[in-house]
């Protein structure tokens, strides 16, 4: 990617520089997944002179050298979605976790609740008109780059330009370095037996002129690469990666039947490799926007046959799913699980999935459970799922009693798990086994 003329260029710092004015006490935002500003962090972390620096973020890449261990007087990390760095910190005290809706980060910054002195992002250079673009993760960082005080910017020539209400204008950049990183990658990883088969009950659940959400991992990518012989399928999701780029070449996603974006894929962020990043560069087939947006119950309804395809870490015997934490462990977070499972609840067609493999811990224990454990959250309500999946079958628990719900999640457990759950279903609902 060129970098426009060179007269704004003439103001580029070093990353010292630009985080230099940082004060102690600031709210700070970083921007996150593959628009990680990698150098400003490393930068901030460099500091030896900050006190009780608050940094709010959703998941980030590579390290995350503002929570290692001894920088708590200095910096206090606030996952609203945590990931793997920052997993170790959250269990032990030396960072925090906001559950939230993706769908209400950015009313914590619009609305003030949350007052941002400093946003730190990742933009692609500007334009001639002097519009930069958030590139990969438009997400909660739209909100951010609109009310923090101060807006410092990592411009790396590798984030691609993409479209959508994902613009910054170059005058609200406050200080800014230039890089030429190449972004963080995800890659895909080949799907096992399992996830190959909840990939399959879950393409088949899957009508031509339906509208995708989907997550990122081993179960939605198996589910995509077996819905090459589906027709005119389309995009409206909160992120996407690579194996949407195959069967939009294809011809499989052509998003003829949306009513909102109609012919475009719609997201707030995308997480992968190159070849993706390359995809969505000045391609107006994508579509980026802030997430209080795209994952929007009412926006999201008005699309057909939606399906959400979302995961779990348990499910109760009721229809309760944990999707955030094992036990008291933070994990994730929340995410956009709720507002895709009810915006597909509410769309015509649409359905609602949680699939997840029947064992967890190499086969030790049932993901499947009586009563979740301890500490764990309740994402998805037991009003709100519909259908569960596991590599033993498809259940609709929409509009079951409890007993019901009980015996149809003991259909598709493991095996090994079901007179056990049946035996406590029988003692939870009350009645006789036959």
């Amino acid at each position: 990617m060129n970098l426009p003329n060179a007269n704004w260029a003439a103001g580029a710092v070093t990353a010292a520089e630009a985080v230099a004015p940082i004060q102690s006490g600031a709210n700070i935002f970083i921007h996150g997944a593959a628009a990680t500003p990698t150098a400003l962090i490393e930068a901030l972390a460099a500091r030896r002179d900050l006190e009780n620096v608050r940094i709010y973020h959703l998941h980030t890449a590579g390290p995350a050298p503002f929570a290692a261990p001894g920088r708590e007087r200095e910096f206090r990390s606030v996952s609203l979605f945590t990931g793997p760095p920052l997993r170790a910190a959250v269990a032990e005290g030396r960072a925090d976790y906001i559950p939230i809706f993706l769908s209400d980060i950015p009313s914590l910054f619009l609305s003030g609740q949350v007052k941002l002195d400093v946003a730190l992002l990742t933009l692609s250079p500007p334009d001639a008109h002097g519009h930069c673009s958030l590139g990969t993760s438009c997400d909660g960082a739209k909100a951010a780059a609109e009310t923090a005080e101060s807006v410092i910017v990592e411009f790396n020539a590798c984030m691609p330009r993409t479209h959508g209400n994902n613009l910054v204008p170059l005058n609200r950049v406050h200080h800014f370095t230039l890089t030429d990183r190449p972004l963080a990658e995800h890659h895909l990883e080949a799907p096992g037996e399992i996830d190959t088969r909840i990939g399959e009950l879950i393409a088949h659940l899957v009508d031509d002129g339906s509208t995708l959400q989907m997550g990122i991992g081993a179960i939605p990518d198996a589910a995509l690469a077996r819905m090459f012989n589906k027709h005119d399928l389309g995009v409206h999701t909160e992120m996407f990666s690579d194996r949407v780029v195959d069967l939009v070449e294809a011809g499989v996603i052509t998003n003829r039947f949306k009513k909102v974006g109609t012919g475009r894929i719609v997201t707030s962020f995308i997480n992968g490799t190159k070849r993706l990043y390359d995809f969505v560069a000045d391609n107006p087939l994508v579509n980026f926007y802030p997430c209080d947006w795209t994952n929007d119950t009412a926006i999201i309804r008005k699309n057909p046959k939606v399906v959400a395809i979302n995961s779990a870490i348990q499910i109760d015997l009721t229809g309760q799913v944990c999707a955030d934490s094992i036990g008291h462990h933070i994990f994730s977070g929340i995410g956009g699980q709720m507002d895709f499972i009810r915006g597909a609840a509410l769309s015509p067609g649409g359905k609602p999935i949680i699939a997840l493999p029947s064992r967890a811990m190499g086969g030790k224990v049932s993901r499947i459970v009586s009563e979740l454990s301890p500490g764990a959250g309740v994402v998805t309500t037991r009003g709100h799922v519909h259908w569960v999946i596991t590599e033993y079958g498809a259940v609709n628990l929409h509009g079951r009693t409890l007993r019901e719900r009980g015996e149809a999640l003991i259909s598709i457990a493991h095996p090994d798990f079901r007179p056990g759950l049946r035996s406590e279903l029988a003692k939870l609902r009350h009645f006789t086994m036959s």
